[in-house]
């Protein structure tokens, strides 16, 4: 479970990450991520109407938290990041991996470019 102090849920940062943040796009995922928090990385999840019925996306969402909660430790500390499902599929794990691995290099890279 992802814990309270990792869930990102104020409407203007939702904003913000998704208009000024980098994004990673997988098949059924995109992720937007900005180094904008206040210490621990801070993850919030937007599961539209067209993944399916109320009930569905709530699964969907816990599924999601269940997968982002291990990752957490390997996230840079200020990380924000907004999680957008395209589909709904059973299993998010192998994407989730692989784009938390984009999202940890961009913005290390995004980083190193703003140190120089």
């Amino acid at each position: 479970m992802l814990p309270k102090t990792n869930r990102l849920r104020g409407g203007a940062d939702f904003s913000r990450i998704t208009k000024t943040g980098i994004r990673i796009t997988g098949e059924n995922l995109v992720i937007y991520a900005a180094l904008a928090g206040d210490g621990d990385p801070q993850i919030g999840f937007i599961v539209n109407r067209s993944v399916g019925t109320s009930v569905t996306r709530h699964l969907v969402s816990r599924k999601l938290r269940h997968n982002f909660a291990n990752k957490i430790p390997s996230l840079p500390k200020k990380t924000m990041l907004v999680v957008r499902v395209l589909r709904k599929q059973n299993d998010y794990t192998s994407e989730v991996d692989q784009l938390v691995e984009k999202v940890i290099t961009k913005l290390s890279n995004q980083n190193n470019q703003a140190q120089k």
